[in-house]
């Protein structure tokens, strides 16, 4: 199989690749030692890697604990993220063990038990179509599905989350797009990466609207990866001269090396920036009311657009995280950070593959 069929192969797959994130900070400007920073949500949150796993202490949670370790020095890590999960799951379980039984009632009950909390990190949402696309096609019912449960369950999610900690600082993080990779397979790839930016900020924008209605900041993570900028040109080699935002994805994530949709160390670091950025200086004076209704969500189909130590309990993920895409069949895990134009993007890949689709390997625990 050719190097632009076998790319083309794996995007269709992993074209789904981003999500969203959320944040949350003490009731106070200069919290007291001995406050915890509680990380939550997918893969990215549990720092996962390819060929690796998940490494709960790195990724982009742990350049945020050590920036907050400058200001708090006795400040302490709680990770409760699944790599692999969804809205749904997080609110229900079934992805990950918790003895809370989900992983938005363990995040509730931590807190609940400790006043001290100086930041809460949530990045969630991808995996809900991720499952959109397979060997036979992209379901394009199963990608406005997906999008509909990230703009209505993540408001519930970081409602539940202030309720829990009404002082807290929150931040809710957007995605960067991995399916701009695809501009390497030549004018079809270019023009599908295009499609893929306003899809990306169908998600974004969703993301956003959850965190505007807990008077939350968003971390611009999208921004962080010049997502929207094909103008201006970067030198990547073997690629030669390619947009920005396209050489982004190369430097920072592993799609145009390994196919695989996860940020590197480097991509890591600059969700961390992006995250410390968008901290708020004070917490709210007063907490704003839980969202009862979700932002407008999706009727039709998208246009072109480390291990937790909580005392409430451990998180056993079923998933090390994300598979690797490869030409071969496989077994177990699921896509993490399934960006939003998954339908779309993942049919104009099947088209310039020949309809040739890569099946998802699966690895589990």
């Amino acid at each position: 199989m050719s190097h632009a069929l076998r790319m083309a192969s794996a995007l269709a797959l992993v074209v789904a690749a981003s999500g969203a994130t959320v944040f949350a900070q003490s009731a106070s400007a200069a919290p007291s030692t001995g406050s915890y920073y509680v990380a939550l949500g997918d893969s990215l949150a549990a720092g996962y890697q390819p060929g690796v796993g998940d490494d709960k202490t790195g990724g982009y949670v742990g350049g945020v604990l050590a920036h907050l370790k400058q200001t708090e020095p006795g400040v302490q890590l709680e990770n409760l993220a699944c790599s692999g999960e969804t809205t749904g799951t997080m609110l229900d379980g079934g992805k990950c063990t918790y003895p809370e039984g989900n992983q938005v009632a363990a995040a509730v009950d931590f807190l609940k038990a400790h006043s001290q909390v100086s930041l809460i990190t949530l990045d969630i949402g991808a995996n809900n179509v991720q499952t959109c696309a397979t060997t036979n096609g992209i379901d394009m019912a199963c990608v406005v599905k997906g999008l509909q449960e990230v703009a209505t369950q993540l408001p519930t999610i970081v409602g539940k989350l202030r309720a829990a900690a009404p002082n807290a600082r929150i931040v809710v993080a957007n995605y960067y797009n991995p399916f701009l990779a695809a501009w390497l397979l030549g004018t079809d790839g270019q023009t599908l990466a295009k499609s893929a930016v306003a899809l990306q900020e169908q998600l974004n924008g969703s993301i956003a609207s959850a965190a505007k209605g807990i008077d939350a900041p968003t971390a611009d993570v999208a921004t962080a990866f010049s997502s929207t900028d094909f103008t201006d040109m970067v030198n990547v080699p073997p690629f030669g001269d390619i947009p920005l935002n396209v050489a982004r994805i190369c430097q920072w994530t592993w799609m145009c090396s390994k196919q695989n949709i996860h940020a590197n160390d480097a991509g890591y670091a600059e969700m961390a920036k992006a995250v410390i950025a968008a901290i708020p200086a004070v917490p709210p004076t007063s907490p704003p009311t839980s969202p009862t209704s979700s932002p407008t969500s999706p009727t039709s189909s998208p246009t072109s657009s480390g291990s937790p130590t909580s005392t409430s309990g451990t998180a056993t993920s079923t998933t090390t995280g994300p598979p690797i895409i490869t030409d071969g069949g496989a077994s177990g895990g699921s896509n993490d950070e399934v960006l939003v134009g998954a339908g779309i993007a993942a049919v104009g890949a099947a088209a310039i593959a020949g309809g040739a689709l890569a099946r998802i390997r699966r690895r589990r625990d």
